[in-house]
């Protein structure tokens, strides 16, 4: 069986998820070591470039179905903004009519950083 690249799917225009592993250490309230989220650039980067909207799906250590202030997403999104030079979408929620909204109402090139 062959898997099919990214860069063989037409993406422009279309809005894509992508599932990260952006579980990463984090210290001070900061992203201590940004090594998996430089992996992912080139996937995201890619998707960009031809014009997809991108959402991007991933945890943060093991809070076993609860939310945890301290275990959201937030400072893995604003290390990925200063990787990306542009912004990244904060969305609250993974599912419902809100995120849904956001994401229908955004323009090719949006990055979406869904908890």
């Amino acid at each position: 069986m062959e898997l099919r690249g990214v860069e063989r799917a037409d993406v422009e225009g279309k809005t894509v998820l992508v599932r990260v592993d952006y579980n990463v250490p984090l210290s001070g309230g900061q992203v201590a070591d940004d090594t998996r989220l430089r992996a992912s650039l080139p996937t995201v980067q890619y998707l960009l470039e031809h014009g997809a909207k991108v959402v991007l799906i991933s945890h943060l250590g093991r809070p076993e179905g609860r939310v945890m202030e301290d275990l959201r997403l937030a400072p893995v999104a604003a290390r990925l903004e200063d990787l990306l030079g542009r912004p990244v979408r904060r969305l609250e929620d993974c599912v419902g009519p809100v995120v849904s909204e956001a994401i229908e109402q955004g323009n090719p090139g949006d990055v979406y950083k869904v908890h």
